[in-house]
């Protein structure tokens, strides 16, 4: 009864937020329930403050009815996108209302893992996280969770959490969630959701997005690398990809990852420039990436197509022929709705020749899949990251039924266990 009870609670909760205001009329043919539960559980949720009135509409014939919604200071969410030239965090209210941001830079020069040094990003988030609290005058009770996109494999361990596995910014098994717990402020309740960026773009597109409306879908975050998420369920979490580490070219250009031929090492916004400069393109000098990119871009296509520097257009061409490569890998492995592409790169280049780039993966893919794939970018701009990051924490707490973890109450351990531990330490 009790996961009957939670599954309604989830049900509803669901169907508010993606579709409210509604009246509990609505919500029974919408979430498939009787009207005695919608209104058992709609009662339970009002009580507890997750859903107010919003008003009432008219009926046909009868009494006007009550619509209800999410109510949005109900529950708060920290999104935090780990980026390449920054770490950006924000406070969010349960509707994604943005209450609060930091940013923290991270170095543009010097070698990549010292601009990624651990203790340096768990600082940043630690006084990240305690100035947006403090900016919006939100408890640190309150919070749902802390969301956080990081730059790498990320794997589960019954001791430390969340482990980080970033080989290109010099991340070799660390205990990310450990470091977080034992230097940010937050209460013990507070939960961590630690997954690789692409994974927190694909839920933000998927839920908000492009990707809305498709069943399956691949999300692109194309930055100074690139990677991707898989998504099967439009409402459940997606499956990052290491997609950036395929091999394009044997023996082909060195990766930062340290193998030879990757996408990444032709098709990412550091490689990209790096293969610019190295055909005599002129890069700003002490530009970061973005503005380097941007530059580049305005090389290629000016207002004069007679004035266009022919070595930038050229390597762009060369780029947009790879990336076609690579979505045609997608589209054969994964026979996906959509390929969506996202991030500060993807979002700038994609403008540009996105178009190229589909007809590339048409060539190369097969006929049938790439016939069914749409191909389009990411509507959400380029700090999704942190958005989908937040929603790590409501995707959990929608799918308790709108309620905080419980601490386990400790029992005992069994008197056989104690007898055997003493024999052992004796």
């Amino acid at each position: 009864m009790r996961d009957l009870r939670r599954e309604n609670r989830t049900a509803v909760l669901r169907r508010l937020y993606f579709d409210g205001p509604m009246s509990r009329l609505m919500l029974g043919p919408a979430t498939g329930l009787s009207s005695g539960s919608v209104s058992n559980v709609v009662s339970e949720l009002v009580a507890e403050g997750l859903v107010e009135e919003a008003g009432s509409v008219d009926s046909a014939g009868g009494r006007p009815r009550t619509l209800v919604r999410i109510t949005p200071a109900s529950g708060f969410m920290i999104g935090v996108d780990i980026g390449e030239t920054r770490v950006r965090i924000e406070l969010f209210d349960l509707t994604l209302t943005e209450l609060a941001r930091a940013e923290r830079p991270l170095a543009t020069s010097g070698p990549r893992t010292a601009r990624y040094d651990v203790d340096l990003v768990v600082a940043h988030l630690r006084e990240g996280i305690a100035e947006v609290l403090h900016t919006a005058d939100v408890p640190a009770e309150r919070l749902l969770g802390v969301g956080v996109g990081v730059p790498g494999i990320v794997a589960r361990d019954a001791e430390d959490g969340a482990v980080v596995h970033g080989q290109t910014i010099g991340w070799d098994a660390v205990p990310f969630e450990r470091l977080l717990r034992a230097a940010v402020d937050l209460p013990e309740a507070v939960p961590y959701w630690i997954d690789n960026g692409a994974k927190t773009l694909g839920q933000a597109e998927m839920w908000f997005g492009a990707g809305r409306g498709a069943r399956s879908a691949v999300v692109v975050l194309f930055g100074s690398g690139v990677g991707a998420c898989v998504v099967t369920d439009p409402l459940g979490p997606g499956r990052a990809i290491e997609w950036g580490h395929l091999t394009v070219r044997v023996r082909g250009r060195r990766c930062r990852c340290g193998a030879q031929g990757c996408l990444e090492a032709y098709a990412g916004a550091e490689a990209l420039l790096e293969r610019w400069r190295e055909a005599g393109g002129r890069l700003p000098s002490g530009a970061d990436e973005e503005t380097a990119l941007t530059a580049m871009l305005a090389a290629a296509y000016p207002a004069d197509p007679e004035d266009s520097d022919l070595t930038a257009l050229t390597v762009l061409e060369e780029t947009a022929e790879y990336l076609g490569a690579g979505f045609a890998d997608l589209i054969n492995l994964f026979q996906p709705e959509r390929i969506l592409v996202g991030g500060w790169a993807g979002l700038q280049l994609g403008t540009r020749f996105l178009e190229t780039v589909s007809g590339y993966a048409k060539e190369y893919a097969l006929k049938y899949p790439a016939s069914r794939t749409e191909m389009g970018l990411g509507t959400l701009g380029p700090e999704a990251v942190t958005v989908g990051a937040a929603l790590l924490p409501l995707v959990d707490f929608f799918a308790q039924g709108g309620r905080r973890p419980e601490t386990q109450p400790t029992t005992p351990a069994p008197a056989w266990q104690s007898a055997l531990q003493d024999r052992v330490t004796t």
